[in-house]
C-alpha cells in the first residue's frame, strides 16, 4: 500500500472526528456481545503487559479495556480521532500511528485489539497489518479483531449529514 491510501485514509477521518465520537462513544452500551469480549480480553491479558487499542478512533475501546484492568493505550492514524481520545479519556496515553508499520519493538505488547480497524484498508493491504501485529505480539499474546463480513466494499463520502 502507498503513502496516498494511507494519506486517504486519515484525511477522510480528521475531519468527522468530533461528529464520529458523538455518535460512536457510547455504541458498547448496546452491544452485550462486544462487551463480553473485551472483559474476557482483559481479563486474559491483565497483568502481562501494555496492551494497544489499535485503530481506536475515539478511544472507548481503550476506556472499556481500561476500566476492566488492562494497561492499555490507543493508536490511531487520524490526528483529529486522538484528539477526541484524548479529550474524552484524559488519564489514557494516545498515540498517532500506522498499523502497516507498527513503531513498537518485536514481542513488546501483551496483546491488541482491532475492534473494526482494519475496515479501511485495502485487502492488499491486510496481509501486512496482521505481519505487524505479529511481529509485535509477545509470544502467547493475543489478539482480538472484529471486523465486518461480507464481500463488498462501501465507500463512504459523508457520515451522519457532516
Amino acid at each position: 500500500m502507498n503513502d496516498k491510501t494511507i494519506q486517504f485514509i486519515q484525511q477522510g477521518y480528521d475531519p468527522v472526528a468530533d461528529e464520529f465520537a458523538c455518535h460512536i462513544y457510547a455504541e458498547l452500551d448496546n452491544k452485550p456481545f462486544d462487551r463480553e469480549l473485551l472483559t474476557r480480553f482483559a481479563s486474559t491479558v491483565k497483568g502481562k503487559g501494555q496492551v494497544c487499542d489499535l485503530g481506536c478512533g475515539p478511544g472507548h475501546i481503550a476506556r472499556f479495556l481500561r476500566n476492566a484492568g488492562a494497561d492499555v493505550f490507543g493508536l490511531d492514524l487520524s490526528p483529529g480521532m486522538l484528539e477526541e481520545a484524548r479529550r474524552l479519556n484524559p488519564e489514557i496515553a494516545f498515540r498517532q500511528g500506522n498499523m502497516l508499520a507498527l513503531e513498537f519493538p518485536d514481542n513488546s505488547l501483551a496483546g491488541i485489539v482491532a475492534f473494526y480497524a482494519i475496515v479501511n484498508l485495502p485487502r492488499v493491504g491486510l496481509p501486512q497489518a496482521f505481519r505487524e501485529m505479529a511481529r509485535v505480539l509477545m509470544p502467547g499474546g493475543l489478539l482480538l479483531l472484529s471486523h465486518h463480513i461480507g464481500e463488498e466494499t462501501v465507500h463512504r463520502d459523508e457520515w451522519w449529514d457532516c
